[in-house]
């Protein structure tokens, strides 16, 4: 007596593979291909998160650090002997206190954008007793001539926040000593196209109300602002990590599923 197909074998040639079957050899290595992806992609991001959170716990410190300084008493300006060791982690900031002659004769303008809006800031070298040289950042001035502003005559005493040299120019816009053409505080080119010898590696942005004249520049108008964005990227990266595992996930069991068909057919 002949044997009645089943159902399921019904249409198929003898011995012909189902298409619901295990996958083979090539399918089992691009499954073991993708766990390895997903698992590098989310231990990858999992360590940016991680990254991130670290750079967020350092900004939030450095802006702490640099509140203590703002509003610290004045400390005496870093002389000549430390001005190797200055650097932006540990000086930037610092509130200073110096004393000696303004140069007027090498005034220089600076392009700046600020709450009274566009305009320049006025940088003259103050000369110390010891014969050093510290470039000061009166404050703000609206036209180039304004640095015909009166400047304080005889010995002045500079109440501040120590700034570090600014070399790289302004957006798209190079400095050009030759033409005095300033975009940025670049302490070491300003010096040298005034041929000022000895001078402080940092410049200094004197506080607000020193100068009393109608025409003088408006100081204290230094901007401390700190991107801080790390929550942010470290939201973001930990949020790609739960995607790849969810996504993965979701593909382990659908694959699962595909492969358990078959079987439940066949019991069926």
């Amino acid at each position: 007596m002949m044997s009645q197909p089943r159902p399921g074998n019904i249409g198929r040639a003898p011995g012909a593979a189902s298409s619901d079957a295990a996958p083979g050899p090539r399918g089992t290595a691009i499954r073991y291909a993708l766990a390895v992806l997903a698992a590098i992609l989310f231990a990858g991001f999992c360590a940016l998160g991680t990254w991130q959170v670290k750079r967020l716990q350092w900004k939030l410190d450095l802006i702490e650090r640099v509140e203590q300084r703002v509003h610290a008493p004045a400390t005496d300006a870093p002389g000549p002997a430390a001005w190797a060791s200055i650097t932006h982690q540990s000086d930037e900031y610092r509130h200073v206190r110096l004393s000696g002659i303004y140069l007027p004769i090498f005034n220089t303008l600076v392009q700046a954008t600020t709450e009274l809006g566009s305009g320049y800031w006025l940088i003259t070298p103050l000369r110390l007793a010891d014969g050093s040289t510290v470039l000061v950042n009166r404050g703000f001035v609206a036209k180039r001539t304004s640095i015909a502003a009166s400047t304080p005559p005889g010995t002045v005493t500079i109440d501040g926040l120590l700034r570090m040299t600014e070399p790289r120019g302004g957006f798209l816009r190079e400095n050009n000593p030759a033409t005095q053409q300033w975009y940025s505080r670049d302490v070491a080119a300003i010096a040298a196209s005034h041929e000022l010898a000895n001078t402080a590696p940092y410049f200094v942005d004197a506080a607000k109300g020193l100068e009393s004249a109608a025409d003088a520049p408006v100081g204290g108008l230094t901007v401390i602002r700190f991107a801080n964005s790390h929550l942010v990227y470290a939201l973001t990266w930990f949020a790609l990590a739960l995607m790849v595992a969810g996504i993965s996930w979701w593909i382990v069991r659908e694959d699962r599923k595909r492969r358990r068909a078959p079987a439940q057919q066949e019991q069926g």
